[in-house]
C-alpha cells in the first residue's frame, strides 16, 4: 500500500514537473483544512486533553508522511524541552540550555543533512519548531517575574501556569503551523484550545469566509509560480547561456527570478494561514472600527509586499511571524548592549545560521543589513533636501519616479536572494562575477557618500540660515 501511495505520489509529481517532496508537503498543508473542519464541528469547546491529543496524532501522522521514521528528531526535541522545563523552573538557566540545546540540534542536523541543493527534509519543520520551543522557554520565564517588570508585548505571551506533556506536544505538532509555521505563542494556543479565540462568545469563530479568500489568494500564487516559476530556474544562473547574455539581460532576468522565486513561499504562508483562521487560532480581535481580524497568525502583507517601492516595505511584509519572533525573542532581548545596530546585526546572524550552515545564508542576510541601511540613509537625504524634496512630491513626477524605484528596488532584492537560493560560495560567486558585482559596489558606495552628502547638505543649510 505504502509502496503503490509513493508510486502513485510520485507519478502525479512528474506531471506536475514537482518533486515528491513538494507534492507531499502541499498536499500536507491542505490538509489543514479538513482537519480544521473537524476540530471546528467536533473538537470546539470539547475536553481540552482530546483537542490536545487530535493535534499532536495529527501532527505527528504528517511528519511520518513527508519524513518517514525521521519523525522522532522533534519528538526528542520536545520530550527534552518539556523536561528541562520541569526540572530547571522558570531560569535563565533554562533558558540558556533549552536555546544551546535547540539550536545546537538544528544546526548539527543542517550539518549532516546539507546538499548544495534545497531539500525538503525534516530540517525544515525543524527549524519552525526550534524557534516554537525556544520562545515557549522564555515564556515560560516570563510568568515567573512581576507583571511589572514586564512589557505588554510579554504579559500577553508569559506562561503563568505549569504546561503539561500534552500541552507542549499539541502546541508543537498543531497541524495548522507544524511544517512552515506560522510562529505563535503558547498563550495563544491554550486560548485557542478552551474556544476563547472567537468573535462570538461560546459559539464556533465565524472564520470560514475569511479562510477561503486566504486559501484562494494562496491559490492564486501557487499558480503563478507554477507558470512562470519553471520557465525561470535557479540552475540558469550557472549556464554559460546566461553568462554570455548581455549584462542588461542578466540584470532583468535576476529581477524577476527574485520576484516569482519568492512565490512559492508565499503560498505555502497564505495557505497555512487559512488553515490558522478556519480553525480560530488567528482570531485578533476587533479594529477601531469594529471589524473582527482574522491576521494573528498572518506571515503576508500582501497588499505591501504587492506594491512597497521599498526594501524595509519587502521585509516587513513577508515572513512576518519569524521576523517579529526574532525582535521579540532576540533583538528587543539585547537591549542591553546598549547599541541598535550591533543589537540588528546579531538578530540578523541569527537568522542566517538559523536558515543553514551554507555561506550564502550570511551573504544573504549581510546584504539585506546594508541594504536597509542604504536605504534609510537615501530617505533622510530626501528629507533634508529641499530639491529632493520637491522632486518627490510632484504628482506628475510620482508615477515615472515609483517604476524608476520599483525596478531598482526588486533588482536588488533579486540580488540578495541569490546567494540565498544557490548556497554554497563557488555558486553564487560566479553568479554575482557575472554582474560584475553590481550590487555590492553601489550599496558600498553609496554607504560612504550618502553620509557626507548629507553632511554637505546640512552645512549649507546653515549658511543659509545665519545669512538670512
Amino acid at each position: 500500500m505504502a509502496a503503490a501511495s509513493g508510486s502513485l505520489l510520485h507519478g502525479a509529481a512528474e506531471a506536475l514537473g514537482a518533486s515528491e517532496a513538494a507534492l507531499r508537503l502541499i498536499l500536507s498543508i491542505l490538509s489543514g483544512y479538513p482537519l480544521a473542519l473537524f476540530q471546528r464541528y467536533f473538537l470546539f469547546k470539547k475536553q481540552p486533553s482530546h483537542i490536545h491529543l487530535f493535534n499532536t496524532v495529527t501532527g505527528l501522522c504528517i511528519a511520518y508522511f513527508n519524513f518517514g521514521s525521521q519523525l522522532y528528531h522533534s519528538l526528542l526535541c520536545i520530550v527534552l524541552h518539556f523536561l528541562i522545563l520541569r526540572l530547571m523552573g522558570r531560569t535563565v538557566t533554562a533558558i540558556l540550555t533549552s536555546f544551546c540545546f535547540q539550536m545546537g540540534y538544528l544546526l548539527s542536523g543542517y550539518y549532516y543533512t546539507a546538499t548544495d541543493d534545497y531539500d525538503i527534509k525534516w530540517t525544515m519543520p525543524h527549524c519552525v519548531l526550534t524557534l516554537k520551543l525556544i520562545g515557549l522557554a522564555f515564556d515560560y520565564y516570563d510568568g515567573g517575574k512581576a507583571k511589572t517588570s514586564l512589557s505588554p508585548e510579554q504579559q500577553r505571551s508569559a506562561v503563568m501556569g505549569v504546561p503539561t506533556l500534552l500541552e507542549v506536544c499539541g502546541f508543537s505538532y498543531y497541524y495548522g503551523g507544524f511544517l512552515v509555521g506560522p510562529q505563535f505563542s503558547m498563550c495563544r494556543y491554550l486560548n485557542f484550545v478552551t474556544g476563547e479565540l472567537t468573535d462570538v462568545e461560546g459559539q464556533r469563530p465565524n472564520s470560514i469566509l475569511p479562510a477561503i479568500k486566504r486559501l484562494s489568494l494562496g491559490l492564486l500564487f501557487l499558480a503563478t509560480y507554477m507558470v512562470f516559476g519553471p520557465h525561470l530556474p535557479d540552475s540558469y544562473f550557472l549556464t554559460e547561456e546566461y553568462a554570455n547574455q548581455p549584462f542588461w539581460y542578466r540584470c532583468v532576468y535576476m529581477t524577476i527570478w527574485g520576484k516569482i522565486t519568492l512565490y512559492k513561499y508565499v503560498t505555502c504562508w497564505l495557505v497555512t494561514e487559512g488553515v490558522c483562521i478556519l480553525s480560530g487560532l488567528a482570531y485578533n480581535e476587533k479594529d477601531e472600527k469594529g471589524q473582527t481580524q482574522w491576521n494573528a497568525c498572518a506571515n503576508m502583507k500582501v497588499w505591501l509586499f504587492e506594491t512597497t517601492p521599498l526594501f524595509t516595505g519587502t521585509i516587513a511584509s513577508f515572513n512576518i511571524n519569524t521576523n517579529d519572533w526574532v525582535a521579540r525573542y532576540v533583538f528587543k532581548r539585547l537591549r542591553f548592549l546598549g547599541n541598535k545596530a550591533v543589537s540588528q546585526g546579531a538578530a540578523l546572524f541569527f537568522l542566517a545560521i538559523w536558515h543553514g550552515l551554507h555561506s550564502g545564508y550570511l551573504i544573504c542576510f549581510s546584504l539585506e543589513f546594508l541594504i536597509v541601511m542604504v536605504e534609510r540613509q537615501v530617505m533622510d537625504l530626501v528629507r533634508d533636501s529641499p530639491v529632493l524634496s520637491h522632486i518627490c512630491s510632484v504628482p506628475l513626477l510620482r508615477p515615472p519616479l515609483y517604476v524608476v524605484q520599483q525596478l531598482f528596488h526588486w533588482l536588488f532584492m533579486g540580488y540578495p536572494l541569490v546567494p540565498f537560493c544557490l548556497f554554497t560560495w563557488d555558486k553564487w560567486l560566479k553568479v554575482y562575477t557575472s554582474v560584475y558585482f553590481i550590487g555590492h559596489i553601489v550599496f558600498f558606495l553609496l554607504l560612504f557618500a550618502l553620509p557626507y552628502a548629507r553632511k554637505v547638505l546640512v552645512k549649507r543649510k546653515d549658511k543659509l540660515q545665519k545669512s538670512h
